[in-house]
């Protein structure tokens, strides 16, 4: 299923009819003791709505929208925490100009560590984006830190 090992996130792409109820549907059935939903961008359209999210346990999150019957898609996805500083956001996205890495969305994640916040980016080259942001010393948050280091919880 996976593109890449760790330290990609899995962003799933869940495709709802846009009806009253659908996406209170959609959680109810993802979110539950054994995953939570750390991430959510919705992209609505008079018929249809494309819900991004990320879960803190992508392979119990993947059963359960399986096992519900929602339509939905995986890809990979770089989380990196928000330096401090002015321009934490600048920062990030500076880095990844200089390597000619191109950012198609990204969303914050719900996940504090340190005191610091994360976002989620879907970018055109994970492996280049993952190599010039340890380079430049960003911290990439995995899969596992979403398990393990969330001081929401």
């Amino acid at each position: 299923m996976r593109g890449r090992a760790e330290p990609c996130l899995r962003q799933f792409c869940v495709f709802l009819e846009n009806r009253v109820g659908r996406l209170n549907d959609l959680m109810r059935q993802a979110e539950s003791l054994d995953t939570r939903v750390l991430a959510m961008s919705i992209v609505d359209s008079v018929d249809f709505a494309m819900v991004r999210l990320i879960f803190n346990n992508a392979d119990r999150a993947r059963e359960k929208l399986e096992l519900s019957g929602f339509l939905f898609s995986e890809s990979d996805v770089v989380g990196v925490e928000l330096p401090r500083g002015d321009k934490p956001f600048h920062d990030v996205c500076s880095t990844l100009m200089k390597a000619e890495v191109n950012i198609h969305h990204a969303y914050p994640l719900l996940f504090r560590s340190r005191g610091a916040g994360a976002v989620a980016i879907f970018v055109d080259d994970v492996d280049t984006a993952l190599n010039v942001l340890h380079s430049a010393k960003h911290r990439v948050v995995t899969e596992s830190d979403l398990q393990d280091d969330d001081e929401f919880l």
